[in-house]
């Protein structure tokens, strides 16, 4: 498996994160569903690496530039195939080894709080984000979880 950072041209990639998306509103209504589409994953200061086994895309994680400090983890996700690889640990450790090198001291995330979202908000847990207020933008709502790690 090799992780690189994304241009978001390939077919393979945009069906990957188009899937994702798909499958978050499937779960959530809109005003609780905060994926990022591709457009919003182009924008400046975000970066998005996906995880391939071959030419097959098998996860993806991105990070957003919040301000100079603070960045937000953004579209993490495995295929379900793929579970229990170590794909999504390797990818997170990547965003955080990324952040802590452009000297971001705080990696915040949204995440959902529905029980398909247990194990994304255990694996943050594993590497130190704990629970806190909505953050940036967000705003307080039942659907989501808040977490952060201090770097």
């Amino acid at each position: 498996m090799r992780i690189a950072v994304d241009d978001l041209t390939s077919p393979e990639t945009i069906a990957f994160l188009e899937d994702h998306v798909s499958e978050l509103r499937a779960l959530s209504p809109p005003e609780s569903t905060h994926a990022l589409d591709l457009e919003g994953l182009r924008a400046p200061g975000v970066v998005l690496w996906t995880a391939r086994d071959g030419d097959r895309v098998v996860g993806c994680a991105a990070l957003k530039t919040l301000d100079v400090t603070h960045a937000e983890v953004k579209s993490m996700r495995t295929a379900t195939a793929q579970s229990r690889r170590g794909i999504a640990t390797r990818l997170l450790t990547t965003v955080i080894g990324h952040a802590q090198a452009r000297g971001v001291h705080r990696l915040s995330l949204e995440t959902g709080s529905e029980p398909f979202f247990a194990p994304a908000r255990a694996l943050y847990a594993r590497h130190g984000f704990v629970e806190c207020e909505p953050f940036g933008d967000y705003r307080p709502d039942p659907l989501s979880v808040f977490m952060t790690l201090e770097l």
